[in-house]
């Protein structure tokens, strides 16, 4: 017998209040807050879907693991057991450590680029196209065509285009000098990577002498779906595809915050001797000595177990319906969003939801403001301000206007969700009432995590 419940592959050992406020309340903190969700206290917040990234809960083991932290400046027993996880999984011969992913690609980037680069990749997520352009690179996003259709469904909408990558690679190889492939796609609606894009994206690379890199954030999930969705991968431990998956690549970025079920950290990996002696050299400057980088070997040590716990299929399989069962529920009132569901948020389509507001007036963030202020929800824009400005300053719509509810891991339970649909339901019945927002403090880099907003109509939401 199926049951349809789903429930929690763990037990609750240990809580941490939530506040609930008012409307009023929740009107006057983000009014101070400037109109953006990153401002707001924490605090403030009932259910926090801003990011994924490290926000979940940590196991018992991980907590166990912690106590046999190894705080040795160099050559701590804690790092031999993280790169050994690493290694397990990857394959990947030089494992550097970094606090975060973004310092992963800092340092990757810092190393190998210089002005006027093409960087390919199937979407660069912010911090990625970020640290590319900061080098005076370029980000190319060549998605398959299907990734930028909300309501086509398709297994794998994550997949790169692979006569784009031959096009670019046969006409401006000389300035390509990597080709990334981001698992899950996050800009692109957390959707899945085919093994099969992975392996011919890899022998396109390979054939013109480029390594393929992943962006492997969320390389246990893009496994999940590889099992569920793909021929020939049913009879497979996520573990053996993850193991496939990196065969095909030369290298990784990864912030262990999201798949390494953990609160901080990351890693770069990579089998090139002379790339990998440049990454140590700008790690020791910016991060510190590579048995450490940047991290506590407490830390090194809850990686090391979150890589092996998130390969469990009772999780995997737990942690995607969760998002598919929320967008079962939003589906059956109308409430637009990508299709299928993807592996660590939902993504609603606000460009659809709202068409009433233009796009520099931010359709997205303005109804994430509406989503808290009515339900005390934290979500994050995948729009416009995250990516309409453009590195000569200029200022274009993005390919969609998505409003990203992401999931923190193993943190909230059925009820929570539960409470986050009929949020979502009362908005959507408001939605004609909503109005946009205009920026009136923008800083130049990453704008959306600083920016202040302001209505652009005097009200957010007419009366």
């Amino acid at each position: 017998m199926q049951f349809k419940t789903i429930i929690e592959p763990f037990r609750i050992k240990t809580v941490e209040p939530i506040r609930s406020t008012t409307r009023g309340q929740r009107e006057t903190a983000i009014r101070e807050a400037g109109y953006n969700l990153f401002s707001l206290k924490a605090e403030d917040v009932l259910i926090d879907l801003l990011t994924d990234s490290g926000t979940g809960a940590m196991s018992s083991q991980q907590w166990a693991g912690m106590m046999r932290g190894d705080e040795s400046y160099a050559g701590a027993r804690s790092f031999y057991r993280f790169e050994a996880a690493v290694q397990k999984i990857t394959g990947l011969k030089h494992v550097l450590p970094t606090h975060q992913g973004r310092a992963a690609e800092r340092i990757l980037f810092g190393s190998v680029l210089k002005p006027g680069d093409i960087v390919p990749n199937n979407t660069h997520f912010d911090t990625t196209r970020a640290n590319v352009e900061h080098r005076g690179a370029v980000g190319l996003d060549i998605p398959i065509p299907e990734a930028r259709e909300p309501q086509t469904i398709h297994p794998f909408k994550g997949n790169m285009d692979l006569e784009a990558l031959q096009k670019v690679l046969s006409e401006q190889g000389d300035q390509v000098p990597l080709v990334m492939i981001t698992v899950t796609n996050n800009s692109g609606g957390g959707q899945p990577v085919s093994m099969a894009n992975v392996r011919e994206a890899s022998a396109i690379c390979h054939a013109h002498g480029k390594p393929l890199f992943l962006d492997a954030c969320r390389f246990a999930e893009n496994a999940w779906f590889i099992k569920m969705r793909e021929p020939g991968y049913a009879d497979k431990t996520p573990l053996e595809i993850a193991q496939e998956m990196f065969s095909y690549v030369d290298g990784a970025t990864m912030s262990a915050k999201k798949d390494g079920l953990a609160n901080i950290g990351g890693f770069l990996a990579m089998n090139d001797n002379d790339w990998a002696q440049k990454c140590r050299t700008m790690e020791i400057l910016g991060e510190g000595f590579p048995t450490y980088g940047g991290l506590a070997g407490y830390d090194l040590e809850a990686i090391a177990v979150g890589l092996e716990e998130v390969l469990d299929e009772d999780y995997l399989r737990y942690r995607i319906r969760s998002i598919a069962y929320l967008g079962d529920r939003l589906d059956a009132v109308g409430i637009p969003f990508i299709k299928p569901t993807g592996g660590h948020a939902l993504y609603i389509d606000a460009k659809a939801l709202l068409p009433h507001i233009p796009w520099n007036e931010y359709p997205a963030w303005a109804f994430s403001n509406v989503l808290y202020i009515e339900g005390g929800v934290r979500a994050i824009e995948i729009g416009s301000v995250m990516f309409g400005r453009q590195p000569d300053g200029s200022e274009k719509p993005a390919a969609m206007e998505l409003v990203r509810l992401a999931f923190p891991r193993r943190m909230y339970t059925q009820s929570h969700v539960d409470y986050l649909a009929e949020v979502l339901e009362y908005v959507h019945g408001m939605r004609g009432r909503i109005r946009g927002l205009k920026m009136v403090v923008e800083p130049p880099v990453l704008r959306h995590f600083t920016a202040r907003f302001e209505p652009a109509h005097d009200v957010l939401v007419v009366d």
